[in-house]
């Protein structure tokens, strides 16, 4: 795991508190990238491991509703997945599907990550970070997160935002330690 620099935001890392690595999938959305020329998912694959955490699996779909979610189905099924991260697919072209592909399949949005990431993106892009419709939720005790597909978006997303989250040590609160209440009535 990496060397922990405070997280933004006025949080901190409980040291007292041992880490907890979450199994974790990362899918790239894109008709154009795949194993060899995907420079933003390999990005993020690397920063799972960097940061204690178990890259679990790894796809590459086309802009297609049908393909995203059948490949979101698959993992959101898997108890052995804990997290999705996507890459990819969030802008505004026609072929932009990602958040139409992944929003049906929420049982809760986390409306608080499009804000977060809106104000962190806004800081790298200025303006630009309107084009983006980047999006979290959680699917049947999944966590699933929806970023960018630029590099630069990646690092923002999971350095500034998600490693944090995913990271059971992040105080006041975080993702990672709701993951066992997700299906709790």
């Amino acid at each position: 795991m990496s060397e922990i620099a405070p997280p933004p935001g006025g949080g901190k890392i409980a040291d007292s508190l041992p880490f907890r690595p979450l199994n974790i999938a990362v899918m790239t959305v894109s008709d154009t990238r795949g194993a060899e020329s995907d420079t933003s998912g390999k990005l993020l694959a690397e920063r799972v491991a960097r940061d204690g955490h178990v890259l679990a699996a790894r796809a590459w779909v086309k802009d297609d509703v049908g393909e995203v979610q059948a490949q979101l189905k698959r993992w959101i099924a898997d108890p052995g997945i804990d997290a999705v991260v996507s890459t990819g697919g969030t802008g505004l072209t026609g072929r932009d599907v990602t958040p139409e592909a992944m929003r049906p399949l929420f049982d809760k949005t986390i409306e608080g990550f499009e804000t977060v990431w809106h104000m962190i993106s806004y800081e790298s892009v200025g303006l630009s970070t309107m084009q983006s419709r980047a999006c979290a939720g959680v699917a049947k005790g999944t966590l699933i997160f929806a970023l960018p597909g630029s590099n630069g978006a990646c690092k923002d997303g999971w350095d500034r935002l998600i490693r944090w989250q995913l990271d059971n040590r992040h105080r006041p609160c975080n993702l990672s330690e709701l993951i066992s209440r997700f299906l709790e009535k």
